[in-house]
């Protein structure tokens, strides 16, 4: 099955970079965040995201390990997903996306899949899971 919505980070925070760090061209930044989604998507997620990236140019890469809770098209629980991608300034490449196995409770338990995420040119971002239930 495929549910897809939107969403919205409600909080993004910096956080330390354990040490010791080292010196390359960019600089690795950690942060946690909240996130809010709305669709065939409902529900909220929390995120520990790290990349190394350049602003001004929209050079870089993410790699991200969320935990949501909420619904997929009604079925209430909550599992964890991880994903990455690169951007070298538009679009975005080497994406990865995937569920994590065994990670599901309530009514998503023994959920597995992949899926995606796509920012829109107004900024909208689009997530979509691609999922199969009680494996």
């Amino acid at each position: 099955m495929r549910a897809s919505g939107t969403f919205k980070v409600a909080d993004f925070t910096p956080a330390p970079v354990p040490s010791p760090a080292i010196e390359t061209a960019l600089s690795v930044g950690v942060a946690t965040m909240e996130k809010q989604y709305e669709g065939e998507v409902v529900g909220r997620s929390t995120t520990l995201f790290t990349s190394a990236f350049d602003q001004p140019s929209g050079t870089g890469t993410y790699v991200a390990m969320e935990s949501f809770e909420g619904t997929l098209h009604g079925q209430a629980g909550a599992f964890n997903f991880a994903h990455s991608a690169t951007t070298l300034g538009e679009g975005r490449e080497s994406e990865f996306f995937i569920i994590v196995p065994a990670s599901g409770t309530g009514t998503l338990a023994g959920i597995t899949g992949t899926g995606g995420i796509a920012v829109d040119p107004d900024g909208t971002h689009r997530i979509w899971f691609d999922y199969e239930l009680g494996r």
